[in-house]
């Protein structure tokens, strides 16, 4: 078994890394100084970059002008995103793009993907549901007005905490159907019943409540695939834990750092055998959660079968990450004692960044007793 990445893959994450080399974690005033947003839009230069570096289009066709990689590759670069904090719908808009590729019709992959891929479209997906804690497909109900396949579609229903839900020219937003059916229908920011509401992050960026009265939608940008919002799902989550994994080796890379120069009694405080300890404890949390997200990762760009379904190494990997990075933040902070508090000193951003993906990626509890479903579900003998 070979467990090295590709040329192409490697490639991919080192372009990530000459991009974000210069981006500054501070750049944006601090989300602990600032009660709404912490700034008006995302970092548009910082996009243009990335645009010119082909990352946008990773997991695109090259008949479509992408690169025609895969899940890995995406998740390598989002680990160096987020070792910066980078501030751009990354996940959001490739796995958007990359779902229009997989499950939509050769019209709407026409007329988008192009044009995403240059960044002159920016997509995001509604995926928490009503209150954030349902079903994202639950919160929005969907019906074609007439007969046939080229009717309109009517969506009415909210999604809440919508990433980037102000810069983005179209929202992904999954639906139900009577017949119990969910599609995916891609959503005008700007549109006839469509309203956002303005929430923030604990990381002091601007979310949306989408709310939709209403809004027609024509069958060509509705996504009816069995299977695609599930994909995407997954392929959303997977990427949240990259981002989980590249801040959390960021972390523990500063807190290395600072007990290496920070004395006590003379001697550094990482010779003590406790700090010792609890930095070697983060150091499995941040192993355990690469080598699961590898493993989703893998599964969702391969679709190779398994003893259970992907769903099964997406839990696992979110098990991880969830509160593998809760824990890296928290060892950070009490390593760092009263400087890691330090507005000026870039840790407590780590940390509010941290949260956010904690909670996006929801308790670890649920996903073990999702696990303990797939488990009683497939037997493994």
């Amino acid at each position: 078994m070979d467990f090295t990445f590709s040329e192409e893959q490697q490639a991919a994450g080192e372009a990530a890394r000459g991009v974000f080399a210069d981006v500054a974690p501070d750049a944006v005033p601090s989300p602990a100084l600032t009660t709404g947003a912490v700034a008006d839009e995302f970092d548009r230069a910082l996009w243009s970059r990335l645009a010119d570096a082909d990352l946008l289009s990773l997991l695109v066709a090259e008949e479509y002008g992408g690169a025609g990689l895969d899940a890995v590759a995406l998740c390598l670069v989002l680990r160096e995103s987020a070792k910066v904090l980078a501030r751009v719908p990354l996940l959001e808009n490739s796995a958007a793009m990359a779902a229009v590729q997989a499950y939509g019709g050769p019209e709407l992959r026409g007329q988008l993907l192009e044009r995403a891929g240059r960044g002159e479209v920016v997509l995001t997906v509604a995926a928490n549901g009503r209150t954030g804690h349902d079903p994202a497909e639950l919160a929005v109900t969907a019906r074609q007005e007439g007969e046939g396949e080229g009717a309109d579609w009517i969506l009415d229903g909210v999604q809440t905490a919508v990433p980037w839900a102000y810069d983005a020219d179209f929202v992904v937003v999954p639906a139900h159907t009577a017949a119990g059916r969910t599609v995916l229908a891609l959503v005008p920011r700007v549109h006839d019943g469509v309203a956002l509401g303005e929430q923030f992050s604990t990381s002091g960026e601007r979310l949306g409540e989408l709310r939709l009265e209403s809004v027609r939608i024509t069958a060509r940008d509705v996504i009816d695939a069995e299977g695609a919002w599930a994909w995407l799902r997954d392929l959303l989550t997977t990427g949240t834990c990259a981002l989980a994994l590249g801040l959390g080796e960021r972390v523990l890379r500063m807190s290395s750092e600072y007990t290496s120069k920070r004395e006590q009694f003379g001697f550094p405080v990482a010779t003590f055998q406790a700090v010792a300890v609890q930095a070697a404890d983060r150091y499995i949390d941040l192993r355990a959660m690469e080598v699961t997200l590898w493993q989703a990762a893998w599964r969702i760009a391969s679709a190779a079968r398994g003893a259970l379904p992907v769903a099964g190494d997406v839990a696992v990997a979110k098990i991880w990450a969830s509160e593998g990075v809760r824990r890296v933040v928290q060892t950070a902070q009490h390593l760092h004692g009263g400087f890691g508090a330090d507005v000026d000193y870039p840790l407590h951003r780590y940390h509010a960044w941290a949260k956010h993906l904690e909670l996006s990626l929801g308790p670890a509890a649920a996903h073990e007793e999702a696990l303990g479903d797939l488990l009683a579900a497939h037997s493994l003998g």
